[in-house]
């Protein structure tokens, strides 16, 4: 009786909640050209500049400084604004997860350890409320990714204003996601697992992993040669990796399980992009010397070691840069992605400068996804996915998004925290209503 009365409790915060919280209306179509003018154009692959920017059916038209307006269009000046790319936000859970600890409310794990079949783009909730708090900092799109033990699936670029997952859908099979088994030894006094058992542990999770692929390679040599007499969904999904189609996204932190993927990787002749990357720092010269990309994580993150400097998390992407590696910028997790845009402002103060920062959230962002040709810069020809901003972006004191467009839609930006801070004003701008004893 107790668990359904706390089922019930549950279910009526999470209606409450529902029902006080109001998505915007995803934008329409562009309908008439729209011309922007006398912006500070950070196009990234240019030195910021006052320039006029033309979109027309969704895409960049035009670039440059006096253009003159087509006979229909709507012409906005932009004086004393800047104008930057959608940022796109690499690795996170955002639409997946509502209320992390609420499980009806999440859906971003499968229960097996094997899942590269699991596409999770289907499990987007477009709806979801934190989505827009996500876009008024700035972020035009965001990668999803399913988590697990092992395989985890694959990941998909999705655009943050759309009605469903088919409307926000820009890229399926975006990469294959696995979780490195753990090479280090926990001591702590939390840790029940002897170190012989905890290594036991990693050589079983290790030698699971390359017997999969072991496997899935012979099933995809066999489908080659016409002898397979049966389908399996999971190693038929598996084609594509080892045609070269689809990159391996391995989250690991610990340079010896960047080794071995980085192995696997040769072995497979597939592309590799490490998540997480804690200590890439440590071997970013063995990053850059085989192209493997790096999506950041700690950017906040406090020093892993007593040995290391204060500022360890917050140097490593000016390291990484330095080496040569391509990296963007990641908070790991669904609601705090919204701070990644001032977690790239912090590094700025430890070894990347503005333009280096704001290409890991755009156009390296958008390469690492395999959508460069279409996002993350301000060139003709790509989507006219843009942000108007009143200060710096990623001055946390300057930052103030005012618009949006994506694909040349205009994007309302009002979301759930502006709603209460609405309401919430009006409650000190009311008489008392307190009822006397």
């Amino acid at each position: 009786m107790k668990l359904i009365k706390s089922l019930l409790a549950v279910a009526c915060v999470l209606a409450a909640g529902s029902a006080g919280a109001v998505n915007p209306v995803p934008g329409t179509a562009q309908t008439e050209p729209l011309l922007l003018k006398n912006a500070t154009v950070h196009s990234v692959v240019a030195a910021p500049a006052v320039q006029d920017v033309l979109i027309q059916d969704g895409k960049i038209a035009a670039v440059g400084t006096n253009l003159t307006a087509p006979a229909n269009a709507r012409v906005q000046d932009l004086s004393g604004k800047n104008l930057y790319p959608g940022l796109i936000a690499l690795i996170n859970q955002l639409g997946l997860i509502e209320v992390e600890a609420v499980r009806a409310t999440r859906d971003d794990r499968e229960i097996s350890a094997t899942n590269p079949d699991l596409r999770t783009e289907v499990a987007f909730n477009a709806d979801s409320v934190v989505i827009p708090t996500i876009r008024s900092n700035g972020f035009s799109h965001s990668l999803i990714y399913p988590s697990g033990s092992l395989i985890t699936g694959r990941s998909a670029l999705m655009q943050l204003d759309g009605w469903n997952w088919q409307d926000a859908l820009v890229q399926s099979s975006v990469g294959l996601h696995v979780n490195w088994p753990r090479m280090g030894i926990q001591t702590g006094w939390w840790v029940r697992d002897s170190v012989e058992q905890q290594q036991k542990r990693q050589a079983e999770q290790l030698a699971q992993l390359q017997d999969y692929f072991s496997a899935a390679h012979a099933y995809y040599l066999a489908e080659q040669a016409g002898l397979n007499r049966g389908r399996d969904s999971r190693w038929h999904a598996m084609l594509s990796f080892f045609e070269g189609k689809l990159p391996l996204f391995v989250h690991a932190d610990d340079p010896r399980q960047m080794r071995q993927a980085m192995l696997l990787a040769q072995q497979y002749g597939v592309k590799l992009v490490i998540v997480g990357g804690r200590d890439s720092w440590r071997i970013a010269d063995e990053l850059a010397a085989n192209k493997v990309a790096v999506i950041y994580t700690a950017p906040y993150g406090l020093p892993t070691r007593g040995d290391e400097a204060y500022d360890q998390a917050f140097s490593a992407p000016g390291v990484l840069k330095r080496a040569g590696v391509q990296f963007a910028l990641s908070l790991d997790g669904f609601w705090d992605t919204r701070n990644l845009v001032f977690a790239a402002g912090h590094v700025t103060r430890y070894g990347l400068d503005q333009a280096e920062a704001l290409r890991a959230l755009t156009l390296d962002a958008a390469a690492i996804a395999g959508v460069a040709d279409r996002l993350g810069s301000i060139e003709v020809g790509k989507s006219a996915s843009l942000v108007v901003s009143s200060g710096d972006i990623f001055d946390y004191r300057g930052h103030q998004v005012e618009q949006m467009w994506i694909d040349g839609r205009s994007v309302d930006l009002d979301n759930r925290h502006k709603q209460l801070h609405r309401r919430y004003q009006q409650r000190y701008q009311q008489p008392s209503q307190s009822v006397q004893p």
